[in-house]
């Protein structure tokens, strides 16, 4: 049997139309998205399905239509008895990954994630914050820049993505100051993100208190198989470990490229990205070029990858 990883994507990677031609095809789904509106006591399948885009990449709608999206393809797959060694999810998508590895249950992770997304809206006055993603510039020669920085600018590492791409997060004043050290000091890009706020920085610590009180109330499982956390880049599946270092992921740094490294070094035969977009497999090909990638987001592509997992090795 083949060797396999998924990987979860997070916020960025939603668009309009995301999850509705798994929806249109398959019953089971349907019933997913219906449970999912009565859960949150929104429509989140219309605004997934009919926008607006502006309303679906709000924080607090773009972080449970990502975890839905993943879960319905993730659904689809179990009924296939397609059964991964391993998971990671890129910062939102680590709570898709525990619901994969039944960490936590979809009905508490749901409503958990749309309330994250609120918090993290209201930890920093919207517009003040800013995300850039900073191209061509190595880890060190990035955190060497941001020292010179007062330290009032507060500007962080937020994403380690791939080699030569890695997101700063901080305050608005500070990303524009750094953004032009940066660009001083060799970097070949430094492009602004589309975010409503400084995520993964530590302006996200005051999210925090009350985030660890939603999380202290969550019925936390041991994971079925290991979830490759972000903020050590380390499997892990005792389910305390798992709360505590989902505490800490609001302002600690995505370690997405170590956690990839760890996975491809346990002999996988693929990585599959399960649910909207193609992102997440477009940063393990540039960390490992000859690293086999799926993405999963409709019935085209769940057909084509099942046609290589059944394949005799």
């Amino acid at each position: 049997m083949k060797r396999i990883a998924f990987m979860f994507p997070g916020q960025g990677s939603q668009a309009v139309g995301m999850g509705k031609a798994f929806y249109e095809e398959y019953p089971d789904v349907q019933e997913l998205f219906h449970e999912a509106d009565q859960l949150l006591g929104t429509d989140i399948s219309t605004i997934m399905f009919e926008g607006s885009k502006e309303k679906l990449t709000e924080t607090e709608n773009a972080q449970p239509a990502l975890l839905l999206a993943s879960i319905a393809a993730h659904t689809l797959l179990v009924k296939e008895e397609v059964q991964p060694v391993m998971a990671a999810g890129h910062s939102l998508g680590e709570y898709s990954a525990l619901v994969a590895a039944g960490a936590i249950s979809f009905d508490e992770a749901l409503p958990l994630v749309a309330k994250r997304g609120r918090l993290m809206e209201e930890a920093f006055p919207k517009g003040q914050g800013s995300m850039a993603a900073v191209l061509g510039m190595s880890q060190e020669d990035i955190e060497a820049v941001l020292q010179r920085l007062p330290e009032d600018d507060a500007v962080d590492l937020a994403n380690l993505n791939c080699p030569g791409q890695i997101v700063i997060s901080g305050s608005k004043e500070g990303i524009d100051k750094a953004s032009a050290l940066l660009k001083d000091s060799g970097a070949k890009r430094v492009l602004p993100l589309n975010v409503s706020g400084p995520f993964h920085s530590r302006l996200m610590k005051t999210a925090n208190e009350q985030f660890s009180k939603e999380l202290n109330e969550i019925d936390f499982k041991n994971a079925s198989i290991p979830v490759y956390a972000n903020v050590t880049a380390k499997p892990v599946t005792e389910k305390e470990e798992i709360k505590d270092l989902l505490i800490r992921q609001l302002y600690s740094p995505v370690r997405f490229e170590e956690s990839i490294r760890g996975m491809i070094q346990e002999n996988v035969d693929a990585i599959v990205e399960v649910g909207n977009g193609k992102v997440l497999s477009g940063l393990v090909r540039k960390i490992d070029r000859g690293m086999k990638t799926f993405a999963i987001q409709d019935p085209a592509s769940l057909d084509e990858f099942l046609s290589w997992y059944r394949e005799e090795s």
